[in-house]
């Protein structure tokens, strides 16, 4: 038997769990920053020149969430030559940004809910 009486996955996380989590969740509140996130969700690597023209914005304005985004830990980056490379770090970022687009989209077209 646990201490707390309840198994491991039915435990508190910790406050720096929950701490980390909720700065994830602001990155992904903001509108470009999904965006970037969803171009990068598949495992690919763009720079911030590929980035901005699939979204339709200034490369400073990229640069700056690229920069957000590395902070959170939800991207990472690598050199190549002269360019800098971004991609989604991890899995579970890759699944949080996916889950949270499909979940919106079942919201929208109102498509059964499933596990």
């Amino acid at each position: 038997m646990y201490a707390s009486g309840k198994a491991p996955e039915h435990e508190l996380p910790s406050d720096a769990q929950f701490e980390a989590a909720v700065v994830a969740l602001r990155m992904l509140a903001e509108p470009t920053r999904l965006r970037l996130l969803w171009l990068l969700h598949d495992g690919a690597e763009l720079d911030v020149g590929s980035l901005a023209a699939e979204v339709r914005a200034a490369r400073p304005a990229v640069s700056q969430h690229l920069g957000k985004l590395l902070l959170a830990g939800l991207v990472s980056s690598r050199r190549d030559g002269r360019r800098v490379l971004y991609r989604a770090r991890g899995g579970h970022v890759k699944r949080l940004v996916a889950e949270v687009l499909y979940a919106a989209d079942h919201q929208l077209t109102n498509a059964p809910e499933h596990d």
